[in-house]
């Protein structure tokens, strides 16, 4: 009866119990059953039995019957004996694996910090270097015990220390640089690599069928496999031996952009050459279907990340209330856009890039600021901890590894390598200077050249082929260990000598100000205005767009609160002001504080105090309106005095403000010309442009026709070309006031166009004996017409008098 009255529907706080004891009775299967805690049941005639399947029970088991309570009391025939010391133990295999991941963590730090400490030694060897011999000396240590050394397996180094390299790279990737030099990034990447994978594999099958050298069982495709195996640039070396000889920014993101960029071409040449190397016969669908493989590894990588970037940063706009795991969400999502992508063969790299480019802007807007010191340090930590055990165990790889030495197969992959890295250099190089408006030196092409380093990734697809089907596996990785080392030592160590030998140009070290940022950002737009003025939609067009875009519909959904509607210069001026704190706090120098510092450094400075929600100024709209008009008056006189125009069409705008204010300004001219009197200067008012005064004077000819009877009148001479209006000319008749006659106060002055003094002179002002030198530079520069139209021009641009 209480087993009845408690089956009525569950409430929900007894949910999760439910839950639980439901998957407490589902894993009781998979239970063995304790003879210790299972003992006989006389009172049923069936027992359930595990050793035979026939067995089954009449009646189901009492536990309160079947299981009794424990005692100390044991049988003599299992007695279990006595430790002498009971509290004290020793079971190393329950920690042996995080114990020795601990330690292998812990060598790595303290090599990283004993190379820091000495800097005779860090001036002279790559870190990457001292960290292959510290491999290479552990791991003949472990040999030498007569244990077998740890070797780097390729799932743990695509799975966990690569991608922590990867996601710090692409989360602080120079965004700018690499978007201006992308063509030129995507040509090294794509073509390059294919360059030297070709090149590389058809040499080698050639040295292959050369007789005598033991290599005639090596095919074609294993060749080349062996070349796309080998010809990729390796971006955890570029890393490292680039950011310790601080070259500049144009060579380190064309490098660096081409080991990242080339993981697709580097994944779609192993998988398809692995694959044809099962092939009886390859088909001319099959190489077409390789070929398409490469779009929808590369862009189906990108599209994994961009999808993952967006909701890492959707979901950043609702962590306000809960700030501490705020970095935990850049991590898992970058981690889980890389891992989906390598489900389905596509580029876990380009993944992990697309998402730490996309996600970066929304989510450092919506998480505070020690989330995001603690994002960018965690980073740094743990890509640097990366780097360095995958040095490590690169050289404890060489030690425990079995190696097969040719010395004609690895001495023709080193020469080949090196070649086919010149030669695609140079050739790429000279196509790509012909589109580019900073053309590449051939001091930039040599460090491009030099710089091509293979790494880990090499040797992790090398040890990913199968005995069975690649018998000279062996043979393949004590090549490419080779190339490897030969790289790291040799061009690692002395590309530092060759950097400043030839005087190759540096990092600047210095952040940029804001003063920079502001002319940088006035130059985009001007580039956008010149662009779209000459019709050539360039990338500065469509980068235009797509910021447009971005402000005008993603940043709403994705930034939170008003930060979403911020101006992008008081955003870029809170972030310096707050640079400014922190520097100024992790200087010591809170004593001194300078009396004009702004409020927002002072936020920064004292983190206790309350926040102050920064408000927006708000302007009323008379006050909006009266910007509005200065701006419109003061800084587009240019689009008020010109034509809307575009190289499709020359009509001009019928909206367009400037011909109505041509219109009022005509009709005032026609009203100050009726006020003429005897004076040789019109009042003054507010004076014209010279371009908005000949456009008047040219809209209506007529009103500036000189009359029949006007012979005793006072001559006033208009040029069109000169910079003066026609309410500030003088008279040219001895610049004298003559009085005032009744046919003058009747009609008018009537305003006459100079007549050349001779067909052969140019209207140039010839001065009289009795003026004065002041007159004579005043009539000068009245009387001076400028250019004269050609004669087969047409006529002139107001009509000569008689």
């Amino acid at each position: 009866m209480q087993a009845k009255g408690s089956r009525g529907a569950p409430s929900l706080g007894a949910l999760p119990f439910l839950f639980i004891v439901a998957v407490l009775l589902g894993l009781l299967p998979c239970l063995q059953p304790n003879p210790m805690l299972v003992s006989e049941a006389p009172h049923y005639p069936a027992v359930i039995s595990g050793s035979e399947p026939g067995d089954v029970t009449a009646a189901p088991l009492d536990v309160s019957q079947a299981i009794r309570p424990l005692t100390n009391h044991t049988s003599p025939g299992h007695a279990k004996s006595r430790k002498a010391f009971p509290v004290l133990g020793i079971d190393y295999t329950h920690v042996r694996i995080p114990f020795e991941i601990s330690l292998w963590i812990l060598l790595a730090c303290l090599m990283k910090l004993g190379f820091h400490v000495i800097p005779s030694v860090s001036n002279i060897v790559p870190e990457s270097c001292l960290l292959i011999v510290v491999g290479l000396l552990v791991g003949g240590l472990i040999k030498g015990v007569g244990e077998s050394p740890p070797i780097l397996k390729s799932d743990i180094f695509f799975l966990f220390l690569l991608p922590p390299i990867i996601l710090d790279a692409g989360y602080f990737l120079p965004l700018r640089q690499f978007t201006e030099n992308l063509g030129t990034i995507l040509i090294f990447a794509v073509v390059g690599t294919l360059w030297n994978a070709f090149f590389l594999g058809g040499l080698m099958y050639a040295v292959c069928q050369i007789s005598g050298t033991g290599l005639d069982h090596i095919g074609l495709l294993a060749n080349l496999l062996f070349g796309s195996i080998i010809s990729a640039v390796d971006p955890v070396a570029v890393l490292a031996v680039f950011e310790e000889i601080h070259i500049n920014e144009l060579l380190h993101i064309l490098v660096f952009g081409e080991s990242l960029l080339n993981d697709a071409v580097t994944v779609v040449l192993y998988h398809l050459f692995e694959e044809f190397a099962n092939f009886e016969q390859v088909t001319v669908t099959d190489i077409i279907l390789g070929f398409l493989s490469f779009f929808v590894v590369s862009l189906g990588g990108v599209f994994v990340g961009v999808i993952y970037g967006v909701i890492a940063a959707f979901t950043s706009r609702f962590t306000s209330h809960i700030r501490v795991i705020e970095p935990l969400f850049v991590f898992l999502y970058s981690y889980m856009a890389y891992l989906s992508a390598e489900l389905f063969h596509l580029s876990g790299i380009m993944a992990l890039i697309a998402s730490g480019v996309v996600m970066r802007p929304y989510v450092e807007a919506n998480i505070s600021h020690k989330s995001h010191t603690t994002i960018k340090y965690f980073l740094k930590m743990w890509s640097s901890v990366s780097e360095t055990l995958i040095f490590i165990f690169l050289g404890v790889s060489t030690v425990a590894g079995r190696h097969y030495w040719n010395w004609t197969f690895i001495i023709s992959t080193l020469i080949f390598c090196l070649i086919a890295r010149v030669l695609g250099v140079l050739g790429l190089t000279w196509f790509i200077n012909r589109f580019r408006i900073v053309k590449l030196t051939p001091k930039d092409q040599f460090i491009i050249a030099y710089g091509g380093l293979r790494g880990a990734i090499a040797f992790s697809l090398g040890y990913l082929l199968d005995y069975e089907h690649f018998g000279m596996r062996d043979m393949f990785l004590t090549a490419i260990i080779t190339v490897i080392f030969f790289t790291v030592f040799v061009q690692g160590m002395t590309i530092r000598p060759l950097v400043d030998l030839l005087a190759v140009k540096k990092k600047q070290e210095t952040k940029r100000s804001i003063n920079e940022e502001i002319h940088t950002q006035f130059l985009d737009h001007l580039l956008t205005g010149i662009e779209d003025i000459c019709g050539h939609y360039g990338h500065h067009h469509w980068k235009d767009k797509l910021n447009r875009f971005n402000k005008k519909y993603v940043k709403k959904c994705l930034i939170a609160g008003e930060r979403s509607k911020e101006p992008q210069l008081i955003a870029f001026y809170h972030k310096m002001e707050m640079k400014q704190a922190i520097e100024l706090v992790e200087s010591g120098g809170l004593g001194k504080i300078p009396s004009a510092i702004s409020t927002v450094s002072m936020q920064n400075i004292n983190p206790k105090a309350l926040p102050v929600k920064r408000i927006l100024p708000a302007l009323s709209k008379d006050k909006e309106e009266e910007i509005r008009k200065i701006l419109r008056n003061n800084l587009q006189k240019t689009r008020q005095r010109l034509r809307s125009y575009n190289r499709h069409t020359l009509v001009a705008d019928p909206y367009e403000e400037a011909w109505n204010q041509m219109l009022l300004r005509r009709q005032k001219a026609l009203q100050l010309e009726h006020k003429m009197n005897n004076y040789l200067t019109v009042p003054a008012h507010k004076l014209d442009s010279p371009t908005m005064s000949r456009a008047r004077i040219g809209s209506d000819p007529q009103a500036y026709e000189p009359k029949s009877d006007s012979g005793n009148l006072p001559i006033i001479t208009i040029d069109p070309a000169s910079p003066q209006t026609p309410e500030s000319v003088e008279d040219l008749k001895g610049m004298s006031r003559l009085p005032p006659s009744p046919e003058e106060d009747e009609e008018g002055l009537v305003m006459r166009v100079k007549e050349s003094s001779s067909p052969g002179t140019d209207d140039v002002f010839t001065p009289g004996a009795g003026d004065s030198p002041s007159n004579q530079r005043m009539m000068r520069c009245l009387s001076d017409p400028g250019p004269q139209p050609e004669p087969e021009e047409g006529e002139p641009f107001i009509p000569k008098g008689q």
